[in-house]
């Protein structure tokens, strides 16, 4: 089982320091990937459902969130090993040459470690800054993800899509392989459906084991149904609730609590379709402390 986690590009421990040090304490404890997130801006206006239902300001987490591919190039220049991705890109705030540029050169530097997860965006006021339609999420990806992949591939490079073209034209570099993997941050059936089109992965939150199982399934049925083989595909669930030091009681999240109790939900599934677990911070324990759990979190799960 592969084992993430994603850097505290956010929150309380977010800064270039402690990036860098969960960063080479992943790695050097044996982790096999590192994330990063976007975020634009953090709207003053209310935006998202709240408990009881009327709309609040987007979490203080938000508040400052570093660049994603600027982190992972820092990153890469510290790191060897360790697969570089991230979980997600809302990518149609960019243009899909720069975006494939921009992650073609990280994957070079970093000799072919890049994973790329996009995402449609959730913020209406990141599309309005982009100059963006907030309508083409959707449709958007899927012309995204075809004219990044045309970018990838040889030139000259040519791509006449529904909402974005590109003239035959050199443009380098290529990525190491020849192309990257891209993995989609999807959790309803259309979002899923979409990426078993489209996709090399999915990356859905593990609000439960069943959930999971069952979006896991849905994702390699229906690239099967396509002709695509379901066992070259990825399924990264994702766990947003933070590792503590001590175990939790009571009704304990799904992938949530202290490395044991992690260590028993991850072995639930083997199985089931998935093929790793990222885990997101920030947590409020300490830095020194996250690193020991990330220690004890990697010898109690096995790697096969």
């Amino acid at each position: 089982m592969k084992l993430g986690i994603m850097l505290p590009v956010s929150g309380p421990y977010a800064s270039p320091a402690t990036i860098t040090a969960m960063a080479q304490a992943a790695e050097r404890l044996g982790w096999d990937s590192l994330w990063t997130y976007e975020r634009l801006l953090r709207p003053m206006a209310p935006i998202w459902p709240g408990p009881d239902g009327t709309l609040e300001r987007a979490p203080e987490v938000y508040h400052t969130t570093y660049e994603p591919l600027q982190t992972l190039s820092h990153v890469a220049a510290l790191t060897s090993r360790i697969t570089l991705g991230t979980s997600i890109l809302s990518a149609l705030l960019h243009t899909p040459v720069m975006l494939a540029r921009r992650l073609a050169t990280l994957d070079q530097f970093s000799g072919g470690r890049v994973i790329a997860g996009f995402g449609q965006g959730s913020i209406p006021q990141e599309f309005a800054t982009a100059n963006v339609p907030w309508k083409r999420r959707g449709s958007g990806l899927d012309d995204m993800v075809a004219a990044v992949r045309a970018v990838w591939g040889p030139d000259p490079v040519e791509y006449d899509g529904r909402f974005y073209s590109i003239e035959a034209s050199e443009i380098n570099p290529k990525p190491v392989r020849g192309s990257i993997p891209v993995i989609i941050g999807a959790f309803t059936d259309a979002g899923i459906d979409r990426a078993a089109r489209i996709a090399d992965g999915i990356t859905p939150v593990a609000l439960s084991l069943d959930a999971v199982t069952a979006q896991a399934a849905r994702f390699r049925q229906g690239a099967e149904r396509l002709d695509r083989d379901p066992s070259a595909l990825m399924v990264i669930a994702q766990s947003n609730t933070p590792m503590t030091a001590a175990p939790m009681g009571g009704d304990r999240p799904f992938l949530g609590g202290a490395p044991k109790q992690l260590a028993e939900d991850i072995e639930k599934l083997r199985g089931r379709g998935v093929d790793g677990v990222t885990f997101a911070f920030p947590s409020s324990e300490p830095v020194n402390v996250q690193i020991e759990m990330l220690d004890e979190l990697r010898t109690l799960v096995p790697t096969h």
